[in-house]
């Protein structure tokens, strides 16, 4: 056995005194063709078996390799990964796409007041608020340790804001905001419109990160598109 699974079958012998050949006891389980059908039918299924355990394995492994263990987002590689495919993507058919960069703001302000479990628990109800204020063709990951990060396909500037404002009021309002353990995130978007030059995927993150640094620097707890002078107009009288 083998993972669980049959990797093979033993056949077992009684011999006699003397000695029998490898040739000799292959040639008599040949001649008897009930045993060597038996042992024949007997070993394919043990492969077969073996073989789908192994590849339900190997789709297993897969599928925890791209998957963050704390929140059961995408990780950073498998979200990297499709961004250069749906930039290629938005290139070739001249489709906008948007970046967000998503920061939990003060999150080891948190840690250090009220531990790693607080910190977790602020961590997983972000994650839980990017999948309700998300769509299903957007994916989002958990780029780092307190960032994450939605790739938002066929989505202007615009919409992007306003997916962003909708996940960082349902992070503000949400259940992990209650009491004193209040937690809010800070965004930077960057976009690709339609029709606009080639850029590469440095380049579309670079543009977030220093949006989200805007935002950061800015006071917190707000949205800020690459290329705009101030945050969303929305969170300015805040």
């Amino acid at each position: 056995m083998s993972l669980g699974a049959p990797a093979g079958l033993l056949a077992v012998r009684a011999l006699g005194a003397g000695e029998l050949s490898t040739e000799q006891l292959v040639g008599e389980l040949a001649g008897d063709r009930v045993t060597y059908g038996y042992v024949c039918v007997s070993t394919f299924v043990a492969f077969t078996l073996f073989g789908f355990v192994l590849g339900r394995q190997a789709d297993r492994l897969i599928e925890l390799s791209s998957e963050d263990p704390l929140t059961g987002l995408h990780n950073r590689r498998a979200l990297s990964e499709r961004l250069r495919l749906e930039l290629d993507r938005a290139a070739r058919y001249q489709e906008p796409m948007s970046f967000l960069l998503i920061d939990v703001d003060g999150l080891k302000a948190l840690n250090d007041r009220a531990g790693h479990s607080a910190g977790d628990a602020a961590l997983c109800g972000v994650a839980v608020a990017i999948r309700v204020g998300s769509r299903a063709s957007d994916l989002s990951a958990r780029w780092g340790g307190d960032e994450f990060a939605l790739l938002a396909p066929n989505t202007g500037r615009d919409a992007a804001l306003a997916l962003a404002e909708r996940i960082r009021k349902l992070v503000a309002e949400g259940p992990a905001s209650a009491g004193d353990a209040r937690v809010t995130i800070s965004a930077g978007c960057s976009t690709v419109e339609s029709g606009s030059p080639a850029i590469d995927v440095e380049r579309l993150v670079r543009l977030a990160d220093t949006a989200l640094y805007e935002a950061k620097r800015s006071g917190r707890d707000r949205v800020v598109a690459s290329g705009s002078p101030r945050e969303n107009p929305r969170n300015a009288s805040r």
